[in-house]
């Protein structure tokens, strides 16, 4: 029988060595699909990966798994478009079944202020090529029966932003299949191992200390989420970013009865169904700033009674479980990457509420990066500098939700 069956072994240890050429701080997928991207799109092979416990322990498996390219600045919208074609094909390209299930996705507006934002971001997104489309409430009720339209008569449907390539993926596939090809590449893939201390000579980076000892290093990528702050501190660098706690839940398993996303940028929640039968909801950041998971009460009951009010069929279900991750915000909701003050040490930050939807066009602009020394133009509105030279980008129309 034992031929039957394709016996895979993912990730294996390797020893630290005292140098690479490259290393990424950070396994998830962020730092695994720049690894990846290194090696396989530039030759960079001498790379290691050092996440301090496990690989997507962090915001990679603690976000909603949403894919979507509907945002809202012309510096935004082809950056996410571009992620989100990258990652129509990358099952086939990481031989990694990551379960990718196109939903559409509904961006509900119940007043006038966010029926023009949902007609604008249509009319943006067309013109970059993104489908998305303004519908009314007729045309809602026909994509998704099951939504009350009276916003549980409170909040009534007036419209809606309908993205039809909206997706949801499986979110540990996603970085187990970045870290399993970018092992088979060469790189080193260290779990358990933590960086605590950024290694400098005359401002410039050459490596790093960790648990393991010291580590030299050609380049260093920061690659960490929602820790960033002290992990840049150790290299003497400031970010105007702040961290804030964002909760979800799923409840119990049900047959399948949603087969949309559906976001509200009114009630501030979103929900959608996974594909083991749960139905999935979550909702804007928390206003405090902290760096605990603790899951709270009054997150859970507040956002239980949106759900309640767009599905009501949603108050017979019992909640499964709960969960926080952490953001980095910036005060333009944009991402920080590119080069910093520090020679040879990049940054890859200030993801907010949506770094999982950038994985891959992430590794693919910060791997360019950092193996050519040259800015690509996708990520060239998101340096450090653009708050000093006044040229925020600012998305927060597309936040709140998701």
């Amino acid at each position: 029988m034992s031929g039957l069956f394709r016996r895979r072994v993912f990730l294996t240890e390797s020893d630290v060595r005292p140098r690479y050429d490259v290393v990424v701080i950070g396994g998830g997928g962020h730092g695994l699909a720049i690894a990846y991207y290194l090696a396989r799109n530039h030759g960079v092979r001498d790379v290691a990966v050092f996440e301090r416990s496990y690989i997507g322990a962090g915001g990679s498996g603690r976000n909603t798994t949403v894919l979507r390219a509907n945002y809202k600045t012309p510096e935004t919208i082809p950056f996410f478009k571009a992620s989100f074609d990258l990652y129509r094909t990358l099952s086939q390209e990481l031989d990694f079944n990551m379960l990718l299930s196109q939903r559409g996705l509904l961006w509900l507006a119940h007043s006038e202020a966010s029926l023009r934002v949902q007609r604008e971001r249509a009319l943006l997104n067309q013109a970059f090529g993104v489908e998305t489309e303004f519908v009314g409430p007729d045309e809602i009720g026909d994509i998704c029966p099951v939504l009350d339209l009276s916003g549980g008569g409170k909040r009534p449907v007036l419209g809606a932003a309908w993205h039809p390539p909206g997706a949801i993926i499986r979110h540990d596939a996603v970085v187990w299949g970045y870290a399993a090809a970018a092992q088979r590449h060469g790189v080193h893939v260290h779990q358990g191992v933590e960086v605590t201390g950024v290694v400098q000579e005359r401002r410039r980076c050459v490596g790093v200390e960790t648990s393991h000892g010291p580590v030299a290093a050609g380049k260093v990528v920061c690659a960490v989420g929602g820790y960033v702050t002290p992990v840049a501190a150790m290299a003497g660098i400031r970010l105007p970013i702040v961290t804030h706690p964002l909760q979800a839940f799923v409840t119990e398993p049900v047959k399948p009865v949603l087969d949309r996303i559906v976001a509200s940028a009114d009630l501030l929640v979103y929900i959608s169904q996974s594909a083991r039968g749960e139905l999935l909801a979550g909702a804007e950041i928390e206003r405090y700033t902290s760096y605990s998971t603790r899951s709270t009460w009054a997150f859970l009951s507040e956002a239980a009674s949106r759900c309640i009010d767009l599905f009501p069929f949603m108050a017979k279900l019992r909640i499964l479980r709960q969960w926080t991750g952490l953001c980095d915000m910036t005060p333009d909701y944009s991402p920080l990457m590119g080069v910093t003050e520090i020679e040879g040490f990049y940054l890859n930050a200030g993801w907010g509420t949506w770094g999982f939807k950038a994985t891959p066009i992430a590794g693919v602009t910060m791997a360019e990066l950092v193996a050519t020394g040259k800015v690509p133009a996708l990520i060239a509105p998101f340096a450090l500098t653009r708050f000093r030279d006044d040229r925020a980008v600012s998305e927060r129309a597309s936040a709140g939700t998701h």
